[in-house]
């Protein structure tokens, strides 16, 4: 009875920010892609190779350098990729710097889709400053500093325009590429990455391009045509997609680029850990398993709850203390 309890708690939350979810993409109903547009764009970057894909500006010059200014906890950059928003052009980062003297590594904090607050990203980056860990917390594209105006936090990053989506998706790894290098030309010899959710999606995928000391990732998107078509949080967008005639085997053409179990880690896994919930429908623990067991056997750790919670970020605060 108390699992039956429990079980319920966890599934009426997803429920009700997958209602705001699915809110959010019928306001946006007229962004929905066509298949001729999308067609193009697979087609573009069918003969694409990750390394290509989510090149940075020192590897593709014909993308802009970037010009780096840290005026007191924000450090800020000029985005590689530009598009029809002027606030998404502004990268931003949080950064949060140990007291504690010596060789400081730095851990790359990564927010879940449409996170309403960075309170809770706050304390975090404290418990790690106070162990001699420097702590950087980017806004994601059309997040938080970046949000265009007329629109909700984050609402821009996943809609049924799929290309809008591949693209924010690329500048996202992009720029935490940029970010790791930063950190590492001022001085920290070891990086680490932690993301949630499509945090936790950016962060699988850089790991293919970037070495890092380690990563804790938190329930993020392993199966995309799932996350597109099949959660309860995509209700809405799938509905549009389809109706444009947009199918998830149309997205076989993209996952070379946008699946992270098509790509091993740089990083050993035995310094990756992957942490599922067992009632969650939007990242299925059967996909993080499966995504784990691609990655060389990468460790998988299940709790307790749905996609939305506390309990995967207690036990991911836990494990780092495993490569600490």
């Amino acid at each position: 009875m108390i699992r039956t309890f429990d079980y319920a708690i966890h599934a009426g939350m997803d429920a009700a920010m997958c209602t705001l979810m699915n809110f959010s993409q019928w306001r946006l109903r007229g962004h929905a892609v066509t298949r001729e547009r999308l067609e193009k764009y697979l087609l573009e970057c069918q003969a694409l190779e990750a390394a290509q894909y989510y090149a940075t500006p020192e590897e593709n010059r014909t993308l802009p350098a970037p010009e780096w200014h840290l005026k007191g906890s924000k450090l800020s950059w000029n985005s590689p990729i530009r598009d029809d928003y002027p606030e998404n052009h502004k990268a931003m980062a949080l950064f949060f710097k140990s007291d504690i003297p010596g060789d400081r590594p730095t851990l790359v904090l990564l927010h879940a889709l449409m996170s309403a607050s960075d309170f809770g990203y706050r304390r975090i980056a404290a418990r790690f400053t106070a162990r001699g860990w420097n702590v950087l917390f980017p806004h994601l594209p059309y997040h938080y500093s970046r949000t265009p105006r007329g629109y909700a936090n984050g609402a821009l990053t996943i809609t049924s325009d799929l290309v809008r989506n591949a693209e924010a998706l690329r500048q996202s790894v992009i720029e935490l590429r940029q970010l790791l290098r930063w950190a590492r030309a001022n001085g920290s010899s070891r990086t680490a990455l932690m993301g949630t959710s499509y945090g936790g999606w950016v962060a699988a995928l850089s790991l293919g391009l970037e070495l890092v000391d380690f990563a804790v990732l938190l329930q993020p998107v392993a199966d995309v045509p799932h996350a597109t078509f099949g959660s309860p949080a995509s209700t809405m967008m799938s509905g549009l997609l389809i109706k444009n005639g947009i199918h998830p085997h149309d997205l076989a053409h993209h996952a070379h680029l946008s699946a992270p179990a098509m790509r091993r880690p740089l990083t050993p896994p035995d310094r990756i850990t992957v942490i599922g919930g067992t009632h969650d429908r939007l990242s299925p623990p059967e996909s993080l398993s499966a995504l784990c067991e691609s990655w060389g056997g990468a460790r998988y750790l299940e709790v307790n709850q749905g996609h939305f919670g506390y309990r995967a970020m207690n036990l991911a605060l836990k494990e780092t203390e495993r490569y600490l």
